[in-house]
């Protein structure tokens, strides 16, 4: 059950990387061009919500029940903290993944809020820019699986 769950949730990175960055150029390009805000953009930031909010779901059930890393960091979450590996996964990891989740939440609901093309474009970017720079930052790059 656990590798199964790591495989697909090493495998689904690859959609939300795919989503994040789309998402971010789309919003990107449509705030430059000062376009009128269409279905796509809409589409790409509710598709991006989908992604993260499944992935999230693997992660939680991986870090909460299945995964003998966490479960040693547990089981003495001190020594943990003075095991970068350990620390990575009990901690950091989760930690940012919920910010970057947060912030995409929140860049899709301040896009569907605001009125103005220009405002909607301008948060989606930042709040999905910020989501991807954290999500590249908290993939454990050593263990990806391709």
């Amino acid at each position: 059950m656990y590798q199964g769950l790591l495989h697909a949730h090493n495998g689904f990175r690859w959609l939300v990387l795919i989503a994040l960055l789309f998402a971010v150029l789309l919003a990107v390009s449509g705030w430059a061009s000062k376009r009128k805000w269409g279905r796509a953009d809409n589409l790409s930031g509710l598709i991006l919500v989908m992604i993260m909010d499944i992935q999230f779901l693997l992660g939680i059930v991986l870090y909460a029940f299945v995964s003998p890393i966490t479960k040693a960091a547990f089981n003495d979450f001190g020594a943990a903290m003075k095991n970068s590996d350990l620390r990575f996964y009990a901690v950091e990891h989760i930690l940012l993944m919920i910010i970057a989740l947060a912030l995409v939440h929140i860049g899709r609901a301040k896009s569907k809020k605001d009125v103005a093309p220009l405002k909607k474009y301008k948060a989606s970017a930042i709040f999905y820019g910020v989501a991807l720079i954290l999500v590249l930052a908290a993939i454990p790059w050593d263990r990806a699986l391709f």
